[in-house]
């Protein structure tokens, strides 16, 4: 039986190993457009890319934590039981993937409580490794990260994401409405997803703000642990406290915040 890793740095250590070795397996398999003329035929060209990512994954990780439960549906949220959890997105992007775009990743982050305790991100086409360990700071392939020192949301470059496809529809007006509140408030936009991707930059400091209506614990909490230990401010959209089953998220540089809370409130 392998002996378990006893501190959580040596566990995110293990963590990158698996993250990089699944990344490998979805480079081997990136290229063309993978065509589809249905949504059934492209939902399973997705589980396929999610399926080689988790045959790496899942052994490895369990393997260091035998007692720890896997989330892998990345469109699910809420709060989850007590105890520890692998939550995971083996293909962060995978639609990009699929249309032989370059924005997609392999995430696996360890929730204890329901509270992240680490997080590795891999962009397999990059090369680039993102880690974060609450309490130990962010890094960039052992780096430190750290979030923008803008003050005004007019000089600012900002980001956000459509949360799953066939969303409701008042979540969508709002999402639209949202879009253009930043338009007139910040100086330039980004919409795209997936979101991991732009909470990079967040945290790398590249871009100062992000922000999603509805989402996933797949999908923000490696973002969200990244952008709070490399200083950045993490809430829902009105500047309250964040979970799991919040409606919205906002992370932002410190400078920014209370400013894209009041944009975001129009």
């Amino acid at each position: 039986m392998p002996e378990l890793i006893q501190t959580d740095a040596d566990l995110l250590a293990e963590t990158v190993t698996a993250v990089r070795d699944a990344g490998t397996v979805l480079r081997e398999r990136f290229g063309d457009v993978v065509r589809h003329r249905t949504r059934a035929e492209l939902m399973r060209a997705l589980a396929v890319n999610d399926d080689a990512a988790l045959e790496v994954l899942r052994p490895r990780l369990a393997s260091l934590r035998p007692d720890a439960g896997f989330v892998e549906d990345e469109l699910a949220g809420g709060a989850l039981p007590p105890g520890e959890w692998w939550v995971l997105d083996p293909a962060e992007g995978n639609v990009n993937h699929l249309h032989a775009l370059p924005e997609w990743a392999v995430t696996a982050t360890l929730v204890r409580d329901n509270q992240p305790v680490l997080t590795a991100v891999h962009v397999p086409l990059t090369g680039e490794t993102y880690t974060a360990l609450a309490g130990g700071g962010a890094h960039l392939d052992g780096r430190p990260l750290r979030v923008s020192d803008t003050a005004d949301l007019g000089l600012s470059l900002v980001a956000t994401s459509q949360a799953r496809p066939d969303e409701d529809e008042e979540v969508v007006r709002r999402v639209g409405s949202s879009i253009t509140a930043m338009l007139l408030g910040a100086l330039v936009v980004r919409t795209s997803v997936p979101a991991t991707l732009h909470l990079l930059n967040v945290a790398a400091g590249r871009i100062d703000a992000f922000w999603q209506f509805a989402g996933a614990r797949a999908d923000l909490l490696p973002g969200a642990l990244l952008v709070a230990e490399a200083g950045g401010r993490i809430s829902d959209a009105e500047g309250r406290p964040w979970t799991t089953e919040s409606a919205s998220f906002l992370a932002a540089a410190p400078g920014v915040h209370g400013e894209a809370v009041t944009t975001l409130s129009r």
